[in-house]
């Protein structure tokens, strides 16, 4: 059976990934920092294997088993102030673990045939005054998280001039039972509050993680597709819709509370510009690849992420 290298697979992501990928009967190695006893396995499916991406170095006999690659790997950029130092540390994480995949791929021999790479669409801008959503032709905007995605995209670009299938992913807001968007949305909802964020109009271009980690699957075993992809929800939905969603099933009673600008910004510093943005992107083309979302609208996903724990996809 195929190979499958996966970086940042002990990620929220990356563990349903995983877990898809042996459920699948792929082989996985996840690349990881330090290999401790609670990544240890009975699984004789899944492995371990050290990089070191401050030294540019990787396990050579791991990566020489790849068949596919997916990088996920990238600090998150929402867990501290965007001081100069951790700024520099989400771009890093993201631009130099590409280039060390890319050196990988020129000097190891290899089988690799398709590398699948995270971005974000925290590439585009916000929403212009002609309602049009964004597609993956539209240029980067010039803000902090938009230049990360193109220097990130760049960085795995030279793949493709390598002879290997390249798909980059533009993920959008991730909603998962596990962390990211939706556990921070619903934290305060248990309290009886709905905390919508400044007016509440800003479009969230969101997506189910178990249709995240379908369209990546989807991507693999699909030769036609090769390039950039936004991996959004085909219902782009503003912030206030998806914080009374989660809040209606989540608790009977609640009490909607807008947070003003001024003050997350003083919490959340230059990070604000980023929350308050209003950003609708189309999934037209991966739809037009032939992908069928599980969860297409906000609904039915609120619905399974309130009833259920994520399950192999």
């Amino acid at each position: 059976m195929e190979t499958v290298l996966v970086t940042g697979g002990t990620g929220m992501i990356g563990k349903v990934l995983t877990e898809a990928l042996i459920e699948r009967g792929f082989n996985v190695i996840i690349l990881t920092r330090n290999i401790n006893d609670q990544q240890k396995t009975k699984n004789d499916k899944l492995s371990y294997a050290v990089w070191d991406v401050e030294k540019q170095i990787l396990d050579k006999i791991a990566f020489a088993k790849a068949d596919y690659i997916i990088h996920l790997a990238g600090a998150n950029f929402a867990e501290k102030r965007w001081s100069e130092k951790v700024k520099k540390e989400i771009v890093s994480s993201r631009v130099d673990s590409a280039k060390l995949i890319i050196e990988s791929l020129k000097t190891i021999p290899n089988k690799v045939k398709v590398v699948i790479s995270a971005s974000g669409i925290s590439w585009y801008g916000h929403d212009k005054e002609v309602a049009k959503p964004f597609t993956e032709n539209d240029p980067p905007a010039q803000d902090f998280l938009a230049q990360t995605c193109q220097q990130w995209e760049a960085a795995i670009e030279p793949a493709s001039f390598l002879g290997k299938r390249l798909i980059k992913f533009r993920f959008g807001p991730v909603l998962s039972p596990d962390g990211g968007a939706y556990v921070e949305f619903k934290n305060p909802i248990k309290f009886g509050v709905a905390g919508i964020i400044g007016n509440g109009k800003q479009i969230i271009s969101w997506i189910h993680i178990d249709d995240l980690v379908r369209a990546i699957l989807f991507s693999m075993e699909n030769e036609q597709m090769e390039g950039v992809y936004n991996a959004v929800s085909p219902e782009p939905v503003s912030n206030k819709r998806m914080i009374l969603e989660i809040a209606r099933n989540t608790r009977k009673f609640f009490i909607p509370i807008h947070g003003p600008s001024f003050a997350l910004k003083i919490v959340f510093g230059e990070m604000i510009n980023e929350i308050l943005k209003s950003t609708t992107v189309s999934s037209a083309k991966l739809q037009q690849a032939g992908f069928i979302f599980q969860y297409p609208d906000l609904r039915s996903a609120i619905l399974q992420l309130s009833h259920q724990k994520n399950s192999p996809v």
